[in-house]
C-alpha cells in the first residue's frame, strides 16, 4: 500500500497546484486521486475517507462540466468560463445543515456499523469535504475555508493512522490552501 499512497501524494499535489492556479485541469486529476485512495483508505480502516473518495469521482465529473459547459440563452450547451465568486449568503445555512447531518449521519454509520477508532474525527472531514467539494465545484472563494480545516484535522489524524506521506501531503495542503484563498481572491478582484 505504500507506493499506492506515493502515488496518490504525487497526485494529490499536482491536484492542489492545478486548484492553486484555478486550472479546469484539476479535476482530471480529481478523477486519479481519489481513484487511488480509495484502496488505501479501505485498507486504513478509514472508512468514512473511503466512502467520501466516491463522492470525489463523481464531484469532478460535475466540476469538469460545470467549469467547462454552461447552458446558453438559446438552450444550447456552449464553452464556460466559470468566474471565481464569494458565495451567496442564502448558502450559509443550507451548507452548514448538509455538514450537521452528514457529520451525525456519517458518525452514526461508522460508531454503528464498522471497526472505525476515529468515528468523530473521521466523520468531520468526511462532512466538511462534502461541503468543500460542492463549493469548489461552483468555484466559491470560500471553498479554500473547508479545505483549510479539513486539511489540518486530516493531517493529524493520519498522522495517528501511520500514514505519514499522507499527512505530509495534507500538512502541505494546509498551508497552501491559505496562500490558494489569497491567489483566489486577487484572481476574483482582477476578473472584476
Amino acid at each position: 500500500m505504500n507506493y499506492l499512497e506515493i502515488l496518490g501524494t504525487i497526485v494529490g499535489v499536482i491536484y492542489l497546484i492545478l486548484e492553486y492556479r484555478a486550472s479546469v485541469y484539476l479535476w482530471i486529476a480529481g478523477i486519479i486521486m481519489p481513484a487511488i485512495y480509495i484502496f488505501v483508505y479501505y485498507q486504513a480502516g478509514l472508512y468514512a475517507d473511503f466512502g467520501i473518495n466516491v463522492y470525489y469521482l463523481l464531484a469532478a465529473v460535475y466540476g469538469w462540466i460545470l467549469w467547462k459547459w454552461k447552458k446558453g440563452d438559446n438552450g444550447i450547451v456552449e464553452k464556460a468560463d466559470l468566474p471565481i465568486t464569494k458565495i451567496s449568503g442564502r448558502y450559509y445555512f443550507p451548507l452548514i445543515v448538509v455538514f450537521g447531518v452528514a457529520w451525525m449521519g456519517i458518525a452514526y454509520i461508522l460508531a454503528n456499523f464498522t471497526n472505525s477508532d476515529v468515528v468523530w474525527f473521521d466523520s468531520f472531514t468526511t462532512a466538511l469535504s462534502i461541503v468543500g467539494m460542492w463549493m469548489l465545484a461552483h468555484k466559491y472563494l470560500e471553498q479554500w475555508l473547508a479545505w483549510i480545516a479539513v486539511d489540518v484535522v486530516s493531517s493529524g489524524l493520519y498522522v495517528y493512522k501511520e500514514l505519514y506521506f499522507t499527512a505530509v501531503l495534507y500538512a502541505v495542503y494546509a498551508i497552501i490552501a491559505i496562500f490558494g484563498y489569497i491567489k483566489w481572491k486577487q484572481l476574483m478582484e482582477e476578473q472584476k
